[in-house]
C-alpha cells in the first residue's frame, strides 16, 4: 500500500499538504486551500490558508491538464495517481503549488484563454512554478487578493498577450454560507446603498 493519497500528499495526519474543495453542486466554484499541517503553527494546532476560489467553469477547462500532467509525475515516481472527485482531493504541498499558479492564471481568463494557458504552464518546469508559487503568495496568496501583483502578472504572462484585460470576467458562484463568512461591515453598507 503506499503512503499517498489522491495526488502525492501523504497519508499521515498533521503534514503539510494542499487539497482542493469541489462541491457535489456543478455550478458552484471550487477552493484551492494550503494546510501547513502541525508544523504551521509554532504552538502545534493546524493552519490553513484559502488561496483561491475559482469558478466551475474555469475549472472544468483547466482540471484535466493538470491531472494529467501530475499523474504522468506520481507514475515516475512509483506512486499512486489521484482524480478530481466530489469533497476534498488532496495534494503534495509542490503540486499544490503548481495548481495554485495555474489557477492564479486563470481566474482572469475568459474560457477561450484556458487552453492557452495550460499549454503555456504545460511547458514550465516544476522548479519554474513553484518560483512563480513563491513570488505570487508572498504578496498576493490569498483567495480575496486577486487582483494584485503577480496575481495578474500570471495571467499577463501566460495568456496569448492579445486582448488583456486584467479583470475577473467570470465571477465563481460561492455557497451562501461561504458570502456570509467573508463579508465584512462594509459589504453590508454596501448592500444597502
Amino acid at each position: 500500500m503506499s503512503n499517498t493519497i489522491d495526488f502525492g500528499a501523504s497519508r499521515d495526519f498533521g503534514t503539510h499538504h494542499f487539497y482542493v474543495d469541489i462541491p457535489a453542486e456543478p455550478k458552484v466554484a471550487i477552493s484551492i486551500y494550503e494546510d501547513f499541517g502541525f508544523d504551521g503553527d509554532e504552538k502545534g494546532r493546524e493552519t490553513t490558508e484559502k488561496r483561491v476560489i475559482l469558478a466551475r467553469e474555469l475549472w472544468t477547462k483547466i482540471r484535466d491538464d493538470a491531472r494529467r500532467d501530475f499523474n504522468e509525475r506520481l507514475k515516475t515516481k512509483k506512486q499512486s495517481t489521484g482524480t478530481w472527485s466530489t469533497g476534498k482531493v488532496r495534494l503534495d504541498r509542490f503540486l499544490g503549488r503548481e495548481l495554485c499558479v495555474l489557477a492564479w492564471a486563470v481566474e482572469h481568463a475568459m474560457l477561450e484563454e484556458c487552453a492557452i494557458i495550460c499549454q503555456k504552464w504545460l511547458a514550465l518546469r516544476p522548479e519554474e512554478r513553484w518560483w512563480l508559487y513563491s513570488k505570487t503568495s508572498s504578496e498576493a496568496g490569498l483567495a480575496d487578493q486577486k487582483d494584485r501583483g503577480w496575481r495578474k502578472a500570471l495571467y499577463c504572462a501566460l495568456s496569448d498577450g492579445e486582448s488583456i484585460k486584467v479583470k475577473a470576467r467570470i465571477n465563481p458562484k460561492i455557497r451562501k454560507r461561504e458570502e456570509k463568512e467573508g463579508m465584512s461591515l462594509l459589504d453590508f453598507m454596501k448592500d444597502d446603498a
